[in-house]
């Protein structure tokens, strides 16, 4: 009798485990799907955001818990599908027309910023005749060059405070191009590197004020901030 009980147990006990096993399998499989899916394209969310047809976008406040949620989520890359829909074409035409606006006027900004969690962001070339604006997907910092400096630093999701950061002179940066995919690389120094350092951490949920060991309110941009919030420029949408 005992030994009948204990083959019995055993058999519960497999049986059991691989319901477990079974169960923790499509688990894990539903999250490589889902992951898979988001690492290849625009979530619903994302997707109607870009379709809407305001150029300037509302820059998102680390001071709204909900948008706080979405500047400190890590970004997902995009890929190839993604890189030639027009969903990417919007964001990147958003990107440009919200950085330039005159309410914001930064130096650069990251998809995050504008409530999209992808590895996104546009960078003002001051390196480069002219100083254009380029945006680069899928965006890495391969390596970092030289002791770190101590730089003042702002940010359009921070307003009005800026901090003293320390940042790398050099950068080697990987990105894709958009038309093909190919993988492109590139070495950037002085003030771009900051800026590239600056909105790469943003693609990872890291904000300035984060590594900053001092922070203040800036006094001049408290004002012009101020003068654009009383002309409702700095709204947030409602859904």
């Amino acid at each position: 009798m005992l030994i009948q009980e204990n083959k019995h147990n055993n058999s519960t006990f497999s049986f059991m485990l691989l319901v477990i096993l079974l169960v923790v399998g499509t688990i894990m499989s539903l999250q490589l799907s889902r992951e898979k899916k988001g690492a290849e394209g625009f979530t619903k969310e994302e997707t109607a955001l870009l379709s809407s047809g305001d150029s300037v976008m509302y820059v998102l406040n680390v001071n709204d818990p909900d948008d706080e949620k979405i500047l400190r989520t890590k970004s997902l890359q995009l890929g190839a599908k993604a890189l030639k829909s027009k969903e990417y074409e919007s964001l990147k035409a958003k990107l440009m027309a919200t950085v330039n606006a005159p309410e914001y006027g930064g130096v650069g900004i990251a998809a995050p910023q504008i409530g999209v969690n992808k590895r996104v962001i546009a960078v003002q070339r001051v390196d480069k005749p002219g100083e254009p604006f380029e945006v680069y997907p899928d965006i890495q910092i391969d390596t970092a060059f030289g002791a770190p400096v101590p730089g003042f630093e702002g940010c359009l999701s921070v307003p009005p405070l800026r901090g003293r950061v320390f940042r790398h002179p050099s950068v080697a940066i990987s990105y894709r191009d958009a038309s093909n995919y190919k993988l492109c690389r590139d070495t950037v120094s002085g003030f771009a590197a900051i800026i590239f350092q600056h909105e790469c951490d943003h693609l990872d949920g890291v904000l300035f004020i984060d590594k900053a060991d001092s922070v203040f309110v800036d006094d001049a941009w408290k004002a012009e901030y101020d003068s654009f919030a009383a002309q409702g420029k700095y709204l947030r949408p409602q859904h």
